[in-house]
């Protein structure tokens, strides 16, 4: 087992994601074809992102559980599903893309934190991100022609290389009206602006966010996270 002081750029996104720019705090292992990357409260839990074949994950997990015991290990849906060492408890869309939209959205405004909260209590009370929470950076809104606020998202836990948009949500009564997509195309453009590319994580049976997401030219790719065995 060899322990990693950076994870490169070209390694999987996953991965050079969770690494945070390896950050303070933040650890990396390999063994043989397999690597982790534990970085503590990203995208709202504390995640050991791994990759590589079923058996060395395994054992790479095994030997270094002590150093991440309360993380959720996050790989590809097909791997987690084989490693012995844990059991999954949920089953997550990462999607990303490097290319940008080129589409006009609007007037799109950084909001106050007080307004989000109060926005996403009434129409997204289980938002995977919130204002304040750690790596929660700002909020933008995008108002519909009576002035209202239609729609949020936030730009969190974005790194050197990758962007990535959580929090999207679209008040109850103007769904439909594309308000969200015009928001995350602004957001997207913005992030890819120096970096390889932006991601999401998009709950998979969502079927309306994956084709917001994919008519922005975003590709999905299923992920699952688990939590160790006993």
């Amino acid at each position: 087992m060899i322990k990693l002081d950076r994870v490169e750029a070209d390694d999987d996104p996953l991965l050079v994601w969770a690494a945070q720019d390896m950050q303070p705090g933040v650890r990396a292992w390999a063994h043989r074809s397999a690597a982790a990357v534990a970085c503590r409260d990203v995208a709202n839990r504390n995640r050991v992102a791994v990759r590589g074949s079923a058996a060395d994950v395994d054992e790479l997990l095994q030997r270094i559980r002590p150093d991440v015991e309360g993380f959720f290990p996050i790989g590809d849906e097909a791997l987690i599903s084989e490693l012995r060492t844990v059991r999954i408890v949920a089953r997550l869309g990462w999607m990303d893309t490097t290319k940008p939209t080129h589409r006009q959205a609007g007037k799109i405004e950084e909001l106050q934190d007080d307004e989000v909260s109060a926005f996403l209590d009434e129409n997204h009370p289980h938002s995977f991100a919130r204002p304040g929470w750690p790596g929660v950076k700002r909020w933008i809104g995008l108002r519909d022609d009576d002035e209202r606020l239609g729609a949020v998202a936030t730009d969190a836990w974005t790194t050197t290389h990758t962007g990535f948009i959580s929090g999207v949500a679209t008040r109850r009564d103007a769904r439909g009206q594309g308000l969200a997509t015009r928001l995350c195309a602004a957001l997207t453009d913005e992030l890819l602006e120096g970096r390889d590319r932006v991601a999401l994580l998009v709950d998979p049976g969502n079927v309306a966010a994956l084709r917001t997401y994919e008519r922005l030219g975003y590709t999905l790719r299923r992920v699952a996270a688990a939590t160790f065995g006993g």
